[in-house]
């Protein structure tokens, strides 16, 4: 037992060194950076002039914007509570103002500002003159500041004007008080400055050509002997006159070691793009695979004699991806099996959708952590950091195009459905994660002639051998006649629905109905030990349904990891494994332990795990369930004075490893004569030992907490560091303890918090987030990143001190550099809350609807869902 222990403590310090060093790699319009490559990217997150609400006259070069308040983007309008479901999201417009001075770097070069996203309608204006419109949240536009006489040295103001407020004429189109999510708004994802050469690798999407434009890196004869490699390489000449230039893409391994080089000279006339196509032959290739997520890294150079002109790094993982009906889902050339995993939406606790790129990061790391080996993303495109932190992790992605449950009859609005799908290919063609296009409308009613355009974009935009294949429902027109893997239910396979391989696309609903939504999958956090403990069984359940296959059922996505606001209901998605806060329930340990137990991941949490769904309390249930991935557990209690021994059973046909439940072990009345009568508290415990071929391999260990006597912090850092970059945030967690730092899950504080040097608060009392109150024993908060990288010291304390009141705590750590240069003329520290908060001055266009109205909406929303839900009951 001892050195078991032992070796655990070793297991974290490292972890916790290493967790802060590692530095997850950002890509920039589809590159990672390659040094020297001529290419200058900027940061252009910082200094942005921000206000809540239309302005006259707020487009003008010379308009007064001294009292805006100076932000960051990744950037929310408007600051929210940790609850705030049922429409309360600020919906309208809002104004970005931006001064700066182009760099001095950037002399000679074509200079361009890529937005990763903004929600909702956007107009972009330049020294005050329109020079762009852009419908739709979830997808990147760039401005061409060269094509209006901006060069080097040139001072410049760019405003941009935002409106997240519903509009039937662009996708999603729904309502947002009819919708399962919500359009927060803002300039909510990266800004990027970027520069190079007049000769130069085209953006794909800006390039707008089918299968063209930018780097398109595909495969074909993928074994384990050997693999060819095709770079398809788009250059173009935006100079006056004609250029010879040499092309040259090299391959590395992943630790930076020259695989295969391959050059190609290219004559360009002025204004001319060729595309070079290469190709390159690898022998004994390290094939991706979510377990190993092996990533080559392809170096593509542009340049001049000895000037380099532009170039960036895209990596790839070299695998090989098989739906074969009946046989099911094969991966480099063996049967996987089960592909399971869980939806995403992009929102978070406070800020919405403005996630910054750690965040994304941390997101998939948690979904990795929890055994997640495919995640579907509900329901439009996601971050370009949260894809390649699927890359890097090993998660295989659903791509979605924006929609669910609304269609606009007008043919302008399939057209620009179909326009998203053409360009989310276009951007996440590289990605070795992608496994399907889901190129339709979420549970939506639309025609044939629409589902089978959707299906050939993806054939036409992906034209080569193992191309991602066509994902949708099979219940709607056109797909189970044509498309490539169907949405279906376990059992469908054996009821011979369809011929295609067949997945669930939301497993581990189970609602009362679309009024109340009454379900044991769901269950906050706050709401403490039973309920969570009953919504991880209910999960359980259907997480074990996903097995039984004859083998054309390939899996599924739970719905959905992470609670989230919506639109239409006023209480917010509680059936997440986490929390909006990203805190774990007793559902994430049930997921955890679905991963083998042999398994080691290079980045995400695996190995034997075992643990204890119990708190001991006088509410707790008689039985404990515990979750292993082990061969049996071995519970004990009270020093061991009694244990039993019970095999993890790993059925074929059901979930790899079951939750194992020991029968009226917990009496608490036997345990106050041990600590009440007897005088001997340290006695009540319970210890669970997971055994793997006759060996205890990993041990935990619960007691029932004492009196509340202190807080502890810690920070959730999941292995990447607080960037100082002043749109960066952390969660740090306050949890109210006992003397021996076991969590008192009953207690009911609020929590102060107050930050000292390179950090600041995200949000403030008047949408709960400081004080916060505590819920199942802990009480979160949100720390940005200044822009200046150093020290950060947390303090925490209960809002109402005394003499037995708990002890406050504090914790310190450090923010790190940024990377790349920032670019903004205004020096103005950020303020301390994000945005205009929840409450304060500036219209909003929500809709305030008569309770006939929310009827007939909300009967719509359940005609929709029964269709598309429940006809595996059929």
């Amino acid at each position: 037992m001892k050195k078991i222990v032992s070796t655990l403590v070793a297991v974290l310090l490292i972890t916790s060194v290493w967790a802060q060093n590692y530095r997850p790699e950002t890509s920039v319009a589809g590159f990672m950076s390659l040094p020297g490559s001529g290419r200058n990217v900027y940061n252009f997150n910082p200094g942005w002039r921000f206000h809540k609400g239309d302005v006259r006259g707020a487009e003008a070069l010379n308009f007064d914007d001294s009292a805006w308040q100076v932000v960051s983007t990744p950037h929310t309008v408007e600051l929210e509570p940790a609850e705030a479901s049922g429409g309360r999201n600020y919906q309208g417009i809002a104004w970005y103002r931006k001064h700066f001075v182009v760099p001095a770097a950037m002399q000679g070069q074509l200079v361009t500002v890529y937005f990763e996203a903004i929600m909702g309608k956007q107009e972009i204006f330049l020294n005050g003159k329109l020079v762009r419109k852009h419908a739709g949240g979830y997808l990147p536009f760039s401005v061409n500041l060269t094509d209006y006489g901006i060069k080097a040295g040139d001072k410049c103001v760019l405003a941009v004007m935002t409106d997240n407020s519903n509009d039937k004429n662009y996708p999603p189109g729904k309502p947002q008080y009819t919708l399962d999510f919500a359009y927060h708004g803002g300039i909510y994802r990266d800004v990027w400055l970027i520069g190079k050469s007049d000769v130069s690798i085209t953006d794909a999407l800006e390039a707008n050509k089918v299968a063209g434009g930018g780097v398109f890196v595909h495969f074909d004869q993928i074994s384990e002997k050997k693999a060819q490699v095709f770079v398809d390489t788009e250059v173009k000449n935006s100079g006056t006159a004609r250029r010879v230039v040499t092309v040259e893409t090299t391959l590395t391994d992943a630790s930076g070691k020259k695989v295969k080089q391959t050059l190609s000279r290219v004559m360009l006339n002025a204004g001319e793009s060729v595309t070079v196509k290469q190709k390159m032959q690898v022998s004994n290739p390290h094939l991706w695979s979510p377990d190993s997520p092996y990533l080559y890294r392809v170096e593509s150079r542009v340049s001049e004699g000895k000037l380099a002109l532009d170039g960036g790094v895209t990596r790839v993982g070299i695998r090989k991806a098989e739906f074969k009906d009946k046989d099911g889902f094969w991966l480099n050339g063996k049967p996987f099996g089960q592909l399971v995993g869980a939806n995403r939406h992009q929102d978070f606790a406070y800020v919405g959708n403005a996630l910054p790129n750690s965040q994304q990061w941390r997101d998939t790391k948690r979904l990795r952590d929890a055994g997640c080996r495919i995640v579907r993303v509900a329901h439009y495109p996601q971050d370009p950091s949260f894809m390649d932190a699927c890359d890097e992790l090993g998660i295989f992605v659903i791509v979605a195009t924006p929609g669910w449950q609304y269609w606009n009859k007008d043919p302008e609005f399939a057209r620009l459905v179909h326009e998203n799908t053409r360009m989310m290919i276009r951007r996440d063609r590289n990605h070795a994660s992608v496994l399907m296009w889901e190129p339709i409308l979420n549970e939506t009613r639309y025609p044939l002639d629409f589902a089978l355009e959707a299906l050939q974009i993806t054939k036409d935009e992906y034209p080569y051998p193992g191309r991602p294949v066509a994902a949708a429902d099979v219940h709607s027109e056109g797909v189970k006649e044509h498309y490539d893997v169907v949405y279906g239910w376990p059992g469908d396979d054996v009821k011979g629905v369809a011929r295609q391989c067949i997945f669930t696309r939301e497993f581990g609903e189970n609602v009362d109905d679309w009024y109340a939504h009454n379900n044991n999958n769901r269950a906050s956090r706050s709401w403490g030990e039973r309920p969570m403990l009953v919504q991880a069984l209910s999960l359980a359940k259907s997480y074990d349904e996903m097995y039984q296959t004859n083998g054309q059922f390939i899996g599924g996505a739970q719905w959905h990891p992470f609670d989230h606001q919506r639109g239409y209901h006023p209480d917010p998605y509680w059936g997440g494994i986490f929390d909006a806060f990203r805190q774990p329930k007793y559902a994430y340990y049930m997921f955890r332990s679905q991963t083998a137990a042999n398994l080691n991941h290079p980045l995400a949490e695996s190995g034997p795990m075992v643990y204890i769904a119990h708190e001991m309390s006088q509410f707790s249930d008689k039985d404990v369930v515990v979750f292993s991935n082990c061969d049996s557990v071995r519970l004990s209690i009270y020093d061991g004075t009694r244990s039993w021994t019970k095999p993890v059973v790993h059925a074929k046909g059901h979930m790899p490893n079951a939750p194992v439940v020991f029968e009226n072990v917990w009496d608490f009345w036997e345990a106050r004569g041990y600590s009440y009568v007897q005088k001997n508290w340290k006695k009540v415990n319970l210890v669970a030992e997971g055994i793997r071929n006759g060996e205890v391999v990993c041990t935990t260990k619960k007691m029932p907490s004492r009196r509340s006597t202190k807080l502890q912090l810690r920070v959730d850092y999941q292995n990447s560091p607080l960037v100082a970059d002043g749109s960066d945030f952390i969660v740090v967690v306050a949890e109210v303890t006992d003397d021996s730092g076991n969590v008192r899950r009953l207690a009911k504080e609020n929590v102060v918090f107050t930050v000292e040097g390179e950090g600041e608060i995200i949000g403030d009392a008047t949408i709960g987030a400081n004080p916060r109150a505590v819920e199942f024993g802990s009480a979160p908060v949100l720390i940005r990143s200044t822009r200046k990288a150093g020290k950060i010291k947390v303090k925490a304390r209960v809002q109402y001190e005394g003499t037995h009141a708990p002890t406050p705590a504090e914790i310190e750590f450090e923010s790190v550099p940024s990377l790349l240069p920032a670019c903004f003329t205004e020096q103005t520290r950020q303020t301390n809350a994000a945005s205009t908060a929840k409450g304060q001055s500036a219209s909003s266009e929500n809709k305030i609807l008569s309770e006939e109205e929310k009827q007939k909406l909300l009967i719509e929303v359940e005609r929709q869902q029964t269709e598309f839900g429940e006809k595996h009951k059929e």
